[in-house]
């Protein structure tokens, strides 16, 4: 089965473009030219990525990806405008995937294409992640201590995720910054510490436990039990 792919894009003709290019390459497209339709169709699940353009009628493409995030993981790619920086560090922040600039070539989308659904598979497949009472599940994008939920942003669960894959293993602060926000990340280089403070008071003064330990000079680290 192909994969589909939804288009959100207020250029008629790009999109037209885009609608030709990617059914060419074998995958089911369906397109919506303003945030509202396009939130209310990648909010069916019916779709395998969203291409999300940012400059949009009716909602825009930031506006689009915080609600779709709310309740959705499915990849998105952001189509943003070349000297746009601070909408791909905010997409980013927000739960894209990744971002490719105006004008670009076929080639360098299809690839991004490629790439995101392989990560998206990907993460469909793995395994629940357990610390304790402490449950993540990768494919249902949910987190509970004890069957009580914690609700946290996509980042959130990104970096939590990120941590729980890798018990006992210090993660530096560049290696999260990666991992979790990509290599093009340009926002402030102590945003892992925030979101680490985000997670601890969600999760251990809620629960009265210590999840995540700091190890001076180097990062962060989940140990394999509740120690």
């Amino acid at each position: 089965m192909s994969a589909r792919i939804l288009i959100v894009e207020d250029e008629a003709r790009l999109a037209r473009f885009l609608e030709l290019e990617l059914t060419h390459e074998g995958y089911t497209v369906t397109k919506a030219a303003d945030g509202r339709t396009g939130l209310a169709m990648a909010l069916t699940g019916e779709h395998d990525l969203v291409l999300l353009d940012v400059m949009l009628p009716g909602l825009n493409g930031l506006e689009v990806l915080r609600r779709l995030r709310s309740e959705s993981d499915v990849p998105v790619l952001m189509l943003t405008a070349r000297d746009a920086v601070m909408d791909k560090v905010s997409g980013l922040d927000m739960g894209a995937n990744d971002y490719i600039t105006k004008p670009f070539s076929i080639e360098e989308l299809l690839a991004r294409i490629r790439a995101a659904l392989r990560g998206g598979a990907a993460a469909q497949r793995r395994t629940v992640l357990r610390w304790g009472a402490l449950t993540l599940d990768p494919a249902r994008h949910t987190v509970d201590y004890a069957g009580t939920p914690v609700a946290l942003t996509f980042k959130e669960f990104l970096l939590l995720q990120t941590l729980l894959e890798e018990q006992d293993i210090v993660q530096t602060r560049d290696m999260l910054l990666e991992k979790v926000w990509g290599f093009d990340y340009a926002g402030e280089t102590n945003v892992v510490d925030v979101y680490v403070r985000y997670l601890r008071q969600k999760i251990d003064a809620p629960f009265g436990v210590k999840l995540i330990h700091t190890v001076r000079g180097m990062g962060y680290v989940i140990k394999g039990d509740e120690a």
